[in-house]
């Protein structure tokens, strides 16, 4: 039997966030809410467990963003599942209220008005006083703050079944690795919009094949995250996970396991393209194999199946029916990317602003990756709430990075800055600094509300500057959490061609921006785009896999993407600018 109630990082991370949002809801500073936020952000980038590093008694202040007392609050979450501090925050602020913050529009302030106010608890209260024409009637909101309201509950309640691929990743490996250990086992593997590596994932399918009498439906309703069963079969189960989300295993005869991988892997879309083709064939695709009248001709791996269909082998991420199908029969299927192919990472912070590793922590981090290069990209003085940087502290940590280059003769270390586009589209630092810096990311930050013609010309204004080198996490959106810029993409695509600037794509789970549609379109238009983390820690780095991911979506390849030149052909390809 395996140990019940062992906690795990995403526990800990949402008692964190929970901490914070009740924080904020009341009122506390702002720091002491960030404090809370950041040292979740740690949690949930773990490779490590957290429950197993508390067991091991090591020292969780050598995390980073984590000091003593934070290190003791989350010895009690692993210990006992909540922390003090919590509790006391629960009886003086429902706990449901930090739901809504998840909504566009609604800050800590606004949801407090309403608590006090209109008893607003729940976001079915919200929804039944916004019908009722209550809101509008409150000090501070009106008309068109309830009809916001109800429009954004609309888009907000549908995506609530959908969760971060970061976490389903958590979640996921390690499910995995559990089932792995049962004995007879032959395969295992994880299915459906995981595989293809979407930003978010409604639910977690595994297919496995086991020699005939294992113990394999036993040992998956075992698992000790296992909240509840819903339902168990010989040959299927379902349970609910304490995340809440749902993973469904499927045991299929080794025989037909290559089509029940490409009928669950999906999209929907792509399966019923496949189809098309095989009943044109005269021939049956379904999760059981490919058919010729009572046949089975193929079924064991889904390249056969392909073959069988006239197709070359089509990777995961393409099977969205966006012209993979078409492509394959012609020859013309892009040679994916690779996260081997990447020789460093151009965006990366320290403790200079808000990061918290210094410089040569995060070079030295970079080089056991293997790196040829790092870009320091701290934040500019505009993101006052990082302690970003002006052009003193910025010469400063130039003259810092021009000390520590001798010392590490197998990796580059690029001078650069992530500045902030301004409202009117200028840059948040002079132009007579930025020439001194080998690189520039360049990001919006502050100002989401603009109209589409207003954003587009912002961004449009900054890439005339000179010094601009890539547009950092371009749309500005946060998955689940915060929309997207209103922008005209294509637009700022050809803008970025004429002007050789590179757009990023952000490796951050929260924002994988550009997202794998913008990723496709800039790859037709000719736009070279940079596959970044936006670490803030040295095991931020490891996020670069979410990246690849997102590219690998829009059908880009190694030659599309900036970071997989060599260093000395990088310093040729910046020079251009």
């Amino acid at each position: 039997m395996t140990k019940k109630n062992r906690i795990n990082n995403n526990d800990v991370a949402q008692e964190l966030n929970k901490i914070a949002n009740l924080l904020e809801i009341k009122g506390a500073n702002r720091f002491r809410v960030r404090a809370y936020r950041n040292a979740a952000y740690t949690i949930e980038s773990l490779t490590d467990s957290i429950a197993d590093l508390v067991s091991q008694e090591k020292d969780l202040t050598q995390l980073a963003e984590i000091g003593n007392d934070l290190a003791g609050k989350i010895k009690t979450i692993v210990e006992t599942g909540t922390d003090p501090l919590l509790e006391d925050l629960k009886k003086e602020i429902p706990e449901e209220l930090s739901e809504l913050l998840g909504l566009k529009g609604m800050g800590p302030k606004k949801i407090a008005t309403l608590y006090n106010t209109l008893d607003i608890k729940t976001a079915d209260d919200l929804r039944e006083a916004a019908e009722k024409h209550k809101i509008q009637e409150v000090s501070g909101f009106g008309a068109i703050t309830e009809k916001n309201i109800l429009e954004e509950l609309d888009r907000w309640q549908g995506e609530q079944k959908r969760y971060s691929l970061a976490l389903a990743d958590q979640i996921a490996k390690p499910y995995l690795e559990y089932l792995k250990m049962t004995k007879n086992v032959i395969s295992l593997e994880i299915v459906g919009s995981y595989r293809r590596r979407k930003e978010t994932v409604g639910d977690i399918d595994i297919l496995a094949t086991c020699k005939r009498g294992t113990d394999m439906m036993d040992r998956f309703n075992e698992y000790e995250d296992v909240e509840k069963i819903l339902s168990k079969g010989k040959t299927r189960s379902t349970v609910m996970l304490k995340s809440g989300i749902q993973v469904d295993l499927r045991v299929v005869p080794q025989v037909a396991f290559g089509a029940a991988m490409h009928y669950f892997t999906g999209s929907k879309t792509h399966n019923i393209a496949c189809r098309k083709i095989a009943v044109n064939k005269q021939l049956k695709l379904n999760e059981y194999g490919l058919f010729k009248g009572d046949d089975r001709i193929a079924g064991r791996t889904e390249k056969e199946i392909y073959a069988e269909l006239d197709l070359p082998f089509i990777q995961p991420e393409l099977r969205e029916n966006r012209g993979e199908i078409e492509a394959g029969q012609k020859g013309k299927l892009p040679e994916l990317v690779t996260l081997d192919d990447l020789r460093g990472d151009l965006h990366v912070h320290t403790k200079a602003t808000d990061g918290h590793h210094s410089v040569k922590e995060m070079v030295e981090a970079a080089r056991e990756k293997g790196y040829e290069y790092l870009a320091i990209t701290d934040h500019s003085k505009k993101v006052s709430i990082a302690n970003g940087l002006d052009t003193g502290r910025l010469r400063k940590q130039i003259e810092e990075i021009d000390r520590l280059q001798p010392e590490f003769k197998d990796i580059r270390i690029l001078k650069s800055i992530e500045v902030d586009i301004l409202k009117d589209g200028s840059l948040d630092l002079p132009d007579n600094v930025l020439k001194e810096l080998d690189l520039t990311v360049c990001s919006v930050h502050y100002n989401f509300g603009l109209s589409r013609k207003e954003q587009t010309e912002r961004i449009l204004k900054a890439m005339d500057n000179p010094y601009m080198n890539i547009l950092g996490h371009p749309s500005g959106r946060l998955i689940n959490k915060r929309e997207p810029l209103d922008l005209d993409m294509e637009t700022i695509m050809q803008a970025a061609v004429e002007r050789n600037i590179y757009l990023e794509i952000n490796s951050d789970p929260d924002r994988l921006d550009l997202n794998d549609i913008y990723c496709k379109l800039g790859k037709e238009i000719g736009v070279k785009m940079v596959v970044s983390t936006d670490a803030h820690s040295k095991d931020n780095l490891n996020l670069i896999h979410f990246g690849i991911g997102q590219a690998r979506r829009g059908w880009l390849e190694k030659e599309d993407i900036l970071n997989t030149l060599s260093w000395e052909d990088l310093i040729k390809e910046l020079k251009r600018k």
